[in-house]
């Protein structure tokens, strides 16, 4: 396994490693355009008090298998690798030292489309799995939250970054995208996850 010389931005109960961009301006615009184009992007729906609610964000569910994936109260379906989303998952493979088996993608058009305070502790994923996150497109603030202290620790998302969340993390901090008038563009973002296999 590769080792990550990158210095933990948790101070405590998890670890997260920013490794900034790991594409050039170049390559970061390239793949954020046959994305964008190529993925079968579809409004996100989830059920928040009762009541089935549609997102202006997109999302997209996509792994080696047609995985049953369950979060906000909805299942989805995992449709099959893209040639790119595989050629992605290897490279950010190499970078962490981790192994990925399915993607979820978001595209946020606006900066005024963000994710609230959460945590990606579904029973379908792994337990403590790494998940890998890449951006591309606008630079995004994400944050992170403490469950008991309320400790917040935030950081720029970069065109072509990678940032990964390791170990307890999901069980010990939440994390949000933050909405902002300040952005126009659009920005995607890959998370890549290990769906528990029976």
């Amino acid at each position: 396994m590769k080792k990550n010389t990158h210095t933990n931005l948790l101070p405590k109960d998890g670890k997260a490693f920013y490794f900034g961009k790991i594409f050039s301006e170049k390559e970061a615009s390239n793949y954020f355009d046959i994305l964008l184009k190529t993925i079968n992007w579809n409004n996100d729906v989830a059920v928040m008090f009762g009541k089935k609610i549609v997102t202006k964000r997109k999302v997209a569910w996509y792994g080696k298998r047609e995985f049953e994936y369950t979060y906000s109260k909805i299942t989805k379906k995992a449709q099959l690798w893209t040639p790119i989303l595989i050629e992605l998952k290897e490279k950010v493979e190499a970078k962490s030292g981790e192994t990925f088996n399915s993607c979820l993608l978001n595209l946020y058009h606006t900066g005024s489309e963000g994710m609230s305070w959460h945590s990606d502790a579904e029973k379908d994923l792994k337990k403590d799995a790494t998940i890998a996150s890449l951006s591309f497109g606008a630079e995004r603030k994400f944050a992170f939250k403490h469950k008991e202290s309320k400790e917040t620790i935030a950081l720029f998302l970069q065109h072509g970054s990678l940032l990964t969340m390791e170990g307890s993390t999901q069980k010990h901090w939440l994390h949000r995208l933050p909405p902002t008038k300040k952005i126009n563009s659009p920005r995607i973002n890959l998370t890549f996850r290990t769906i528990a296999i029976p």
